[in-house]
């Protein structure tokens, strides 16, 4: 499909595309490109094969690129659309996999005045606690959602060809508006982060904590896994989204302040209704979509 596709941060996210890619034959050369700290990371991948050669050099890295992948933490972005800027090439399709989607929209507007037409926003939903290219899996997208959020003026052809890559590459592919992404994925993604974040930091600093994550059962482990995610990530991801992020908060305060005053009020009939509603809300979400 691309006959050079180029990756700007080859890690969990970035090394997936381009094992896929690979194997899938959608790329006949695919370059790595990173900062000189990432030096190892990349030796890696290109080992591993995952990439067939990388550079620190952004001109080379993009140079002749069919297709242009933007896979590093959302809070990088203006810096990158800086660096990119001077090579930026008409020809070229250019996208991102980045977890919010309206502060890399504002990236883009403040590197170059207004919103490249050939630039198409994009979120793959998949990922795992593990980060690094040794992290990268070749079935991580597939029957995953991907959701595209074009712009007014984004051109048609580049965002044709970046839906066929995704199906290539086994996802599930949606349009979605930039508001609507951010709003949707405040609510199912990086608020359910910073809860599990929340609540291991606070166990963590119980007194009582080797006794309390002793005896943990899974339930715990199934709710706090994602707190082993990234830290630098989540952070930057929540606080580009935080203006999705906060009425969610305090709606969950509220909730909380309400279940708080059953509970002090032994109010069981009303405490019982609050989980019955939410066991049969979440099995209408998995009979909904099959989960």
């Amino acid at each position: 499909m691309f006959n050079k596709l180029c990756i700007i941060g080859v890690g969990l996210i970035g090394g997936s595309i381009a094992k896929t890619a690979r194997q899938n034959n959608l790329a006949k050369t695919i370059v790595g490109f990173g900062r000189e700290q990432d030096l190892d990371n990349l030796k890696t991948a290109q080992e591993l094969n995952v990439i067939d050669e990388y550079s620190f050099n952004i001109a080379e890295a993009v140079a002749n690129a069919d297709c242009v992948i933007i896979a590093t933490p959302v809070a990088s972005f203006q810096a990158i659309f800086t660096t990119l800027k001077p090579y930026w090439n008409q020809q070229t399709i250019y996208t991102d996999v980045g977890s919010t989607k309206a502060n890399i929209v504002e990236a883009a507007k403040k590197a170059f005045g207004e919103i490249p037409v050939n630039f198409v926003p994009a979120h793959p939903i998949a990922g795992a606690e593990n980060s690094g290219v040794e992290a990268a899996l070749v079935d991580l997208f597939v029957n995953r959602r991907l959701i595209i959020t074009p712009l007014g003026n984004t051109d048609s052809v580049a965002l044709q060809k970046v839906q066929i890559f995704w199906q290539g590459l086994g996802a599930l592919v949606s349009i979605m508006d930039v508001e609507q992404h951010d709003k949707i994925f405040a609510a199912t993604s990086h608020l359910p982060h910073l809860l599990a974040f929340a609540l291991v930091d606070m166990l963590g600093h119980q007194d009582e904590k080797s006794e309390i994550f002793k005896y943990a059962a899974g339930g715990f482990r199934d709710f706090t896994r994602i707190a082993s995610s990234d830290p630098t990530m989540w952070a930057d991801i929540c606080t580009a989204n935080k203006e999705a992020i906060l009425p969610l908060i305090e709606q969950l305060q509220s909730e909380l302040a309400k279940i708080h005053g059953l509970l002090i009020n032994d109010d069981y009939q009303q405490l019982f209704a609050t989980f019955a509603y939410a066991k049969s809300a979440r099995q209408r979400f998995l009979d909904q979509f099959k989960l």
